[in-house]
């Protein structure tokens, strides 16, 4: 985003992130998104397929974002929580694609883990936002 109120972190001499951002400072109101799963409105998983459940991800955390009129632009963090790295590995090509379908080419901070399971039977991956919505001049 190339607003004011946001500062992507490039240190000197770093190489460039690829996918992500090293850091952002950024001024404005602060929505956090809780650990969302690939299941729909119905919390019923549609796919047991990795990227499929990821791109159901992404719709969950921009749907909730919606609800702060705030947009995926304004993700500063995101924490991605896997189930098996192998799976999100032999996934990459499709959860970009899905990435930037939904949320663009706007990379903020984000740290992959990988988790030995999830609270909801069949979840394949878990992820958690954070969006800071720039104040109006």
């Amino acid at each position: 985003m190339s607003d004011s109120s946001f500062e992507f972190l490039q240190p000197p001499g770093w190489p460039r992130a690829k996918g992500y951002s090293n850091g952002i400072a950024a001024r404005g109101r602060t929505i956090y998104v809780g650990g969302m799963v690939g299941w729909n409105e119905k919390e019923e998983f549609e796919t047991d397929d990795f990227a499929g459940q990821f791109r159901q991800v992404l719709l969950n955390i921009v749907a909730v974002l919606n609800e702060a009129d705030a947009k995926p632009e304004h993700i500063v963090r995101m924490t991605w929580y896997i189930g098996d790295k192998r799976d999100y590995l032999a996934s990459l090509k499709a959860i970009g694609a899905a990435y930037r379908d939904i949320i663009g080419r706007h990379y903020p901070v984000m740290a992959v883990i990988e988790v030995s399971g999830f609270i909801e039977d069949g979840a394949k991956l878990e992820i958690e936002a954070t969006a800071v919505v720039p104040d109006m001049p």
